[in-house]
Protein backbone atom coordinates (compact mmCIF):
# COMPACT_ATOMS: atom_id res chain seq x y z
CA UNK A 1 0.00 0.00 0.00
CA UNK A 2 1.58 3.40 0.90
CA UNK A 3 5.09 2.07 1.17
CA UNK A 4 7.44 4.63 2.46
CA UNK A 5 11.32 5.03 0.66
CA UNK A 6 14.78 3.37 2.20
CA UNK A 7 15.64 7.20 1.95
CA UNK A 8 12.50 7.65 4.27
CA UNK A 9 13.06 5.18 6.62
CA UNK A 10 16.67 5.86 6.54
CA UNK A 11 16.21 9.75 7.51
CA UNK A 12 13.98 9.03 10.23
CA UNK A 13 16.15 6.41 11.73
CA UNK A 14 19.05 9.23 11.30
CA UNK A 15 17.29 11.81 13.30
CA UNK A 16 15.99 9.36 15.75
CA UNK A 17 19.24 8.51 16.35
CA UNK A 18 21.00 11.69 16.82
CA UNK A 19 18.07 12.54 19.30
CA UNK A 20 18.41 9.06 21.09
CA UNK A 21 21.98 8.89 21.70
CA UNK A 22 23.60 12.06 21.71
CA UNK A 23 24.88 12.72 25.13
CA UNK A 24 25.05 16.37 24.40
CA UNK A 25 27.66 15.86 21.81
CA UNK A 26 27.26 16.08 18.18
CA UNK A 27 27.08 12.13 16.89
CA UNK A 28 29.37 11.15 14.12
CA UNK A 29 27.43 9.66 10.88
CA UNK A 30 29.96 6.60 11.15
CA UNK A 31 28.28 6.10 14.80
CA UNK A 32 24.85 6.09 13.13
CA UNK A 33 26.01 3.94 10.44
CA UNK A 34 27.21 1.11 13.01
CA UNK A 35 24.23 1.37 15.14
CA UNK A 36 21.65 1.44 12.66
CA UNK A 37 23.05 -0.69 9.70
CA UNK A 38 22.37 2.28 6.72
CA UNK A 39 24.59 2.61 4.06
CA UNK A 40 26.98 5.58 3.75
CA UNK A 41 26.34 6.65 1.31
CA UNK A 42 22.44 7.25 1.36
CA UNK A 43 23.46 8.98 5.30
CA UNK A 44 25.66 11.57 4.03
CA UNK A 45 23.51 12.78 1.20
CA UNK A 46 20.45 12.49 3.57
CA UNK A 47 21.75 14.32 6.48
CA UNK A 48 22.85 16.71 4.11
CA UNK A 49 19.87 17.65 2.85
CA UNK A 50 18.41 17.28 6.53
CA UNK A 51 21.08 20.65 7.79
CA UNK A 52 19.90 22.49 4.89
CA UNK A 53 16.33 21.73 5.77
CA UNK A 54 16.94 23.36 9.63
CA UNK A 55 15.92 19.88 11.09
CA UNK A 56 19.79 18.99 11.76
CA UNK A 57 23.16 21.30 12.42
CA UNK A 58 26.35 20.00 11.28
CA UNK A 59 29.13 20.60 13.54
CA UNK A 60 32.78 20.61 11.62
CA UNK A 61 35.98 19.54 14.13
CA UNK A 62 37.39 16.13 15.21
CA UNK A 63 34.31 15.35 17.40
CA UNK A 64 32.06 16.99 14.97
CA UNK A 65 29.05 15.34 13.66
CA UNK A 66 25.14 16.21 13.54
CA UNK A 67 22.68 17.12 16.19
CA UNK A 68 19.31 18.57 16.42
CA UNK A 69 18.39 22.21 15.32
CA UNK A 70 15.88 22.21 17.95
CA UNK A 71 14.35 20.28 21.00
CA UNK A 72 13.04 16.69 20.05
CA UNK A 73 9.95 17.76 20.78
CA UNK A 74 10.18 20.62 18.45
CA UNK A 75 10.91 18.11 15.37
CA UNK A 76 8.40 16.29 13.45
CA UNK A 77 8.51 12.80 11.46
CA UNK A 78 6.08 14.59 8.99
CA UNK A 79 9.11 17.73 8.25
CA UNK A 80 11.74 14.64 7.90
CA UNK A 81 9.42 12.92 5.27
CA UNK A 82 8.81 16.77 3.47
CA UNK A 83 12.33 17.20 3.74
CA UNK A 84 12.91 13.30 2.08
CA UNK A 85 9.86 13.85 -0.36
CA UNK A 86 11.64 16.89 -1.87
CA UNK A 87 14.94 14.82 -2.34
CA UNK A 88 13.01 12.06 -4.12
CA UNK A 89 10.54 14.61 -6.16
CA UNK A 90 13.06 15.01 -9.05
CA UNK A 91 12.77 10.60 -8.96
CA UNK A 92 9.42 10.29 -9.18
CA UNK A 93 8.21 8.03 -12.19
CA UNK A 94 4.75 8.18 -11.91
CA UNK A 95 4.36 12.30 -11.16
CA UNK A 96 4.26 13.03 -14.69
CA UNK A 97 2.30 9.71 -16.02
CA UNK A 98 -0.45 10.08 -18.24
CA UNK A 99 -3.77 8.48 -17.10
CA UNK A 100 -7.54 7.36 -18.20
CA UNK A 101 -10.04 10.17 -16.79
CA UNK A 102 -10.76 7.91 -14.09
CA UNK A 103 -7.61 7.43 -13.24
CA UNK A 104 -7.01 11.59 -13.24
CA UNK A 105 -10.28 12.45 -11.58
CA UNK A 106 -11.09 10.19 -9.06
CA UNK A 107 -7.69 7.31 -7.90
CA UNK A 108 -5.52 10.26 -8.19
CA UNK A 109 -7.08 12.77 -5.75
CA UNK A 110 -8.34 9.51 -3.56
CA UNK A 111 -4.28 9.15 -3.05
CA UNK A 112 -3.83 12.80 -2.28
CA UNK A 113 -6.32 12.86 -0.05
CA UNK A 114 -5.07 9.87 1.85
CA UNK A 115 -1.18 11.19 1.89
CA UNK A 116 -2.81 14.59 3.65
CA UNK A 117 -4.54 12.58 6.22
CA UNK A 118 -1.09 10.25 6.52
CA UNK A 119 1.28 13.73 6.67
CA UNK A 120 -1.32 15.12 9.13
CA UNK A 121 -1.03 12.08 11.61
CA UNK A 122 3.09 12.51 10.85
CA UNK A 123 2.95 16.14 11.56
CA UNK A 124 1.64 14.67 15.42
CA UNK A 125 4.44 12.40 15.86
CA UNK A 126 7.44 14.04 17.16
CA UNK A 127 11.07 12.80 18.09
CA UNK A 128 10.73 13.21 21.38
CA UNK A 129 7.20 10.90 21.11
CA UNK A 130 9.79 7.99 19.19
CA UNK A 131 12.63 8.33 21.92
CA UNK A 132 9.83 8.07 24.63
CA UNK A 133 8.64 4.83 22.55
CA UNK A 134 12.26 3.72 22.12
CA UNK A 135 13.42 4.36 25.64
CA UNK A 136 9.33 2.34 26.53
CA UNK A 137 10.95 -0.51 24.32
CA UNK A 138 13.93 -1.22 26.25
CA UNK A 139 16.41 -0.12 23.86
CA UNK A 140 19.62 1.42 25.47
CA UNK A 141 20.83 4.27 24.47
CA UNK A 142 24.20 5.16 24.51
CA UNK A 143 23.69 9.01 25.90
CA UNK A 144 23.39 6.77 29.58
CA UNK A 145 26.70 5.04 29.14
CA UNK A 146 28.31 8.09 28.34
CA UNK A 147 27.18 10.26 31.06
CA UNK A 148 29.36 10.35 34.20
CA UNK A 149 27.97 11.86 37.08
CA UNK A 150 30.14 12.65 40.01
CA UNK A 151 29.13 14.85 43.09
Amino acid sequence: MLRPSKKLLFAIEAVLDIAYHAAGEPVQSREITRRQGIPRRYLEQTLQHLVRSGILVGVRGPKGGYRLARERRRVTVGEIVRVVQTMEAAEDPYKDLPGSPLGVNVVRPLWGELQEEVMERLDSITIDDLCTKAFQSGLESEAHKAMDFTI
